[in-house]
């Protein structure tokens, strides 16, 4: 494909296809071939100020007037035109991410399930009726939207992770200016075309896309903007948590995690062992709720090790794009590093490499080989810290409470899983677990109708379920004074 063959993505503001301001682009590179397969416009503040003005200019006008029919009319359109292109969409983001494309397609094939439900909240946002201290008032209250929202996503899932926060955003009645990551910014200036196509109001959706931190930094200090939403690493979500802070603008965040495993001696291995694949090396380990530590019985710790050994080095690496793949490449050569830094420091501290260990050298770009790590103390940096690849720590217990105590042992609680037969014992776990999902006997599994996020350093808030649609519109009371009297106006009502 020669650069003038390649996709060139613009910003889209108020409904225009536009350069940015500066008139410099970037390439977005693939990570599987090593080379740029399009090109993007390279936004900065002045773009961003523009965005946010006709994100407000839409919130004022003929978006702000429909009513929760109506947006819920274009969301179910939407969620077609998502559904008629899914394919086209997940080759494009297979291309922008290295992710599997048969992974990508599951992704885009459920992302209309977003618009669907979320639509069908849209006109069920209800306030109440107050029955005060006061029978000279009637009081009620009303659920309106936050108002213009910032959303900041990351480069693992582009448009799902983008969806998260544009359905119950939308159902809320609110606009968006989306900033998508520097590494995969091609689907939500496509997703823009779709809002186009169903017929939403220029402005509701804008994407400003840009290479480095000045587009997000931007956004997220904005003083016009209502709630800042974003996914990432937890360092990077403390900076955009201090910038909105400046203008006590609300915060959204779904950050980091530290996940584990807790599989007891009467669990199923190979379901578990299924599962464990599941968490750690599906995606290559590039997602949040990365279930990145095994916790497991000493009474089953080697037959379950063995198993898992085993698949993993079994587990097809290669181009993301052939059907018979299983784990393709690190999305950026910045991860790529970072995961090998932490495969040096954690042989340095005394791990033992079960499996894997080290670049798939033989396949060029930036593959690592799904790796087994034995002998994890659970004070190891790789036990503690986020690694955002395809590397599982194991560690053994002897009992309930050690398994409980080490699995809360981090500053981290996004998710878990207990792997048991005993159902009290998985329901008694789950319940004691620090984090915001757990599954018994399942890995990874999620839903539209679900909420999610953490607990600590994986962030605040959730997004899915009916809880997203309230993280994005404000409570307003209303006193309607019922006798026409006056009062003392030296005193408080």
């Amino acid at each position: 494909m020669t650069t003038t063959e390649r996709p060139r993505y613009q910003l889209v503001i108020d409904g225009q296809r536009t350069e940015a301001a500066s008139g410099q682009r970037y390439d977005s590179v693939d990570p599987y071939l090593g080379s740029a397969w399009a090109s993007a416009a390279d936004g900065d503040a002045a773009d961003v100020d523009a965005a946010v003005a006709a994100a407000r200019r839409a919130l004022a006008g003929e978006w702000g007037k429909l009513t929760g029919f109506g947006r819920a009319r274009l969301m179910r359109k939407l969620g077609d035109l998502i559904a008629r292109d899914a394919g086209r969409l997940a080759e494009i983001e297979t291309r922008d991410t290295g992710k599997l494309l048969r992974e990508m397609r599951g992704q885009l094939g459920s992302i209309p399930e977003w618009f669907y439900y979320f639509s069908g909240l849209a006109d069920k946002l209800e306030g109440t009726t107050i029955p005060g201290d006061k029978p000279n008032f009637l009081v009620y209250t009303r659920r309106e939207p936050a108002g213009v929202v910032a959303a900041i996503v990351p480069w693992n899932s582009p448009l799902l992770l983008l969806c998260w926060k544009l359905a119950p955003a939308l159902a809320a009645g609110c606009t968006m200016v989306a900033k998508p990551s520097d590494y995969s910014p091609a689907s939500a200036v496509e997703l823009a075309a779709l809002m186009d196509e169903a017929g939403f109001p220029p402005g509701v959706f804008n994407v400003v896309t840009g290479f480095g931190p000045a587009v997000g930094k931007a956004l997220a200090a904005h003083p016009d903007v209502d709630k800042v939403a974003f996914t990432g690493s937890t360092a990077v979500g403390a900076q955009v948590a201090a910038a909105a802070a400046q203008n006590i603008t609300g915060v959204l965040l779904e950050l980091g995690g530290k996940s584990a495993h807790l599989v007891f001696d009467d669990a199923d291995l190979d379901a578990a062992c299924n599962g464990v694949l599941a968490g750690v090396f599906a995606a290559t380990g590039q997602t949040c709720m990365a279930g990145s530590r095994l916790l497991v019985s000493r009474t089953v710790h080697d037959a379950l090790v063995e198993k898992i050994t085993e698949r993993a080095r079994g587990i097809k690496l290669g181009d993301p794009k052939a059907a018979d793949t299983e784990m393709g490449p690190v999305a950026t050569e910045p991860q790529y590093r970072k995961v090998l830094s932490f495969l040096d420091g954690a042989s340095a501290e005394g791990a033992t490499v079960a499996a894997g260990g080290a670049p798939a050298a033989d396949l060029g770009g930036f593959f690592v080989q799904p790796t087994v790590l034995t002998g994890v103390k659970p004070t190891m940096t790789v036990a503690c810290e986020e690694v955002f690849g395809p590397v599982l720590s194991v560690i053994g217990f002897d009992t309930e409470e050690e398994a409980l105590a080490l699995a809360n042992d981090t500053r981290y609680g996004l998710a878990g899983a207990v792997w048991t037969k005993d159902i009290h014992r998985g329901h008694r776990v789950a319940h004691a677990m620090r984090t915001g999902t757990v599954w018994i006997n399942a890995y990874r599994v999620v839903g539209p109708d679900v909420p999610f996020g953490g607990y600590g350093l994986s962030g605040l808030g959730r997004e899915n379920g009916i809880e997203a649609v309230h993280e994005y519109t404000v409570t307003k009371a209303i006193w309607v004074e019922l006798t026409g009297g006056t009062r003392d106006p030296f005193t408080i009502g």
